[in-house]
């Protein structure tokens, strides 16, 4: 909490300018606190616009930011008109981040990375003085910025879990990098080209493992030569597949719509098999590996890794970290959000206070604060920031009531 002194001449450094990002900008801005957004892509919401042809599950009541609704409502923004619709990726984008990223145009600054964060003149190891020093950013243009407190809400997008199952890459994947796409092409539109008529083999048991399968089997209509085949590492997907008490009705449906699929023999299932390496051969793929003890390959042409996320920490290295071994969030959030016990529905309200790290004012909040669980939902995340800038502020009170009410779903369990 600010009150050292000479802090108070340094802003906020917000990294990341997404959905959590500006809503955290929104929020300092109504408590008057000053701050900078750092945002490597060049347009803010960069990671939602590579999915932006995907239909979110939430509607767009779940969506928006109380903060960063009064905000745009004071720039006459063309509110969604119906908040009870799921809106698209690039809807999303086009309707609500695109205006807030505008009204905050003059504390952003685009296509800058941060590589590194630090205390000014001190590293992990000092402690003398640590919290009276500034935190120091150093940007991907070799200048460096200070700040008085620092959120990373810089996402998980652009860190994919490995496609091994021992979360190490499997041998030989930098000589078929070509042949592997991130999670969520759009199969329908730009990616067509390279899906189309080609062996694709799906690697993942979560939701954006099964979105690409249903786009794949719609694009199998028109060009029946195209061949899917989903592999998964557990006997069974069950994110996608425990989903009849889900509230978020587009996500309800995906289970069924797959199942239908697989039973149609348009998606070939290979449950069990942990993939080990990858060989080019002949301008393909081989992915080798084991099933139930046995050794097993198959040939592909493209590979689409949707196996999930983790946190990219390299960055913050000279950052007192607390992290829970497994999950790689706070340690004290972890428990609310392991997803062998919780879905995304029944993360209890948490804030500042479980997302504090042994680093003064440094907080990690969104989808990045959640490490390697997948049950994170924007609502969260909005009222991490919220209670955040509270606390910064001063208002403790503020900060320690935390509220949140998310819709009922079991979907987001593993095994």
């Amino acid at each position: 909490m600010f009150g050292v002194d000479g802090m108070n001449e340094h802003p906020v450094a917000i990294i990341g300018a997404g959905p959590i990002g500006l809503a955290a900008a929104a929020h300092l801005t109504e408590r008057g606190i000053p701050f900078t957004v750092l945002e490597a892509g060049d347009t803010a919401a960069n990671s939602v616009r590579l999915w932006g042809h995907i239909r979110l599950f939430s509607p767009w009541r779940e969506l928006l930011d109380p903060a960063a609704v009064r905000l745009l409502d004071a720039t006459g923004w063309d509110a969604p008109r119906n908040l009870e619709t799921a809106p698209s990726g690039i809807e999303l984008v086009d309707g609500y981040l695109t205006p807030l990223a505008d009204a905050l145009a003059e504390h952003t600054t685009l296509s800058t990375r941060v590589v590194a964060v630090s205390r000014q003149g001190m590293d992990r190891t000092r402690s003398a003085g640590r919290a009276s020093a500034p935190f120091v950013l150093r940007l991907s243009d070799g200048s460096e910025i200070t700040a008085r407190a620092v959120i990373d809400a810089s996402g998980t997008f652009l860190s994919p879990n490995s496609l091994g199952s021992s979360g190490l890459d499997p041998i030989g994947l930098v000589d078929v990098a070509a042949h592997i796409t991130p999670a969520l092409p759009d199969v329908l539109g730009a990616d067509r080209a390279r899906f189309s008529g080609a062996h694709t083999v799906v690697v993942g048991a979560g939701h954006s493992a099964a979105n690409t399968l249903i786009a794949l089997a719609t694009l199998v209509r028109v060009a029946p030569q195209t061949r899917v085949t989903w592999v998964i590492r557990n006997p069974r997907a069950v994110r996608v597949f425990t989903s009849d008490d889900d509230e978020l009705v587009g996500r309800a449906s995906l289970g069924a719509r797959v199942q239908k699929l697989i039973d149609s023999g348009v998606i070939e299932v290979l449950e069990s098999f942990e993939i080990t390496g990858l060989t080019r051969v002949d301008g393909r793929v081989r992915v080798s590996g084991t099933r139930r003890g046995e050794a097993v390959s198959l040939d592909a042409d493209v590979i689409v890794n949707a196996t999930g996320f983790r946190p990219e920490l390299d960055l913050l290295r000279e950052i007192r970290l607390d992290l829970d071994p497994i999950v790689e969030a706070p340690r004290a959030l972890a428990p609310l959000i392991d997803p062998n016990v919780h879905s995304c529905g029944t993360v209890e309200p948490h804030g500042f206070a479980e997302l504090r790290h042994p680093e003064p004012d440094f907080f990690i909040a969104g989808m990045k604060s959640y490490g390697r669980a997948p049950t994170f939902l924007l609502a969260t995340g909005y009222e991490q920031v919220r209670s955040i800038a509270a606390y910064l502020a001063g208002d403790l009170d503020a900060a320690s009531s935390v509220d949140l009410v998310l819709p009922a779903t079991g979907v987001c369990s593993t095994s």
